[in-house]
């Protein structure tokens, strides 16, 4: 019964090794931590800062005229008539 895990154990070990590249030890560690620092530093780091000056810039505008109208609610969508309605229509429906 002992053989069973261990072998087990020993298959997930090689599978993990082979997907890894086939590295072992201390080699594949740091080509790892390499490829990681290379990833956050050409990709993670300068979508979180173009988000970030897209976000300063958003509120920069926003800051310049305090007095410009900002629409507070969301239009409901109704596409078979006029296509935006802001709350319940008055009157009834013309026939026609």
């Amino acid at each position: 019964m002992a053989s069973g895990w261990r072998r087990a154990f020993g298959n997930v070990r090689s599978f993990v090794g082979n997907s890894m590249g086939g590295l072992r030890g201390g080699s594949s560690l740091a080509s790892w931590i390499v490829a990681g620092t290379l990833a956050y530093y050409l990709w993670v780091r300068p979508s979180q800062q173009l988000r970030r000056e897209q976000e300063e810039r958003a509120a920069l505008a926003a800051a310049s005229d305090p007095y410009r109208y900002v629409e507070k609610r969301k239009p409901i969508p109704d596409p078979q008539e006029t296509g935006l309605v802001y709350g319940s229509k008055n009157g009834a429906k013309k026939p026609e």
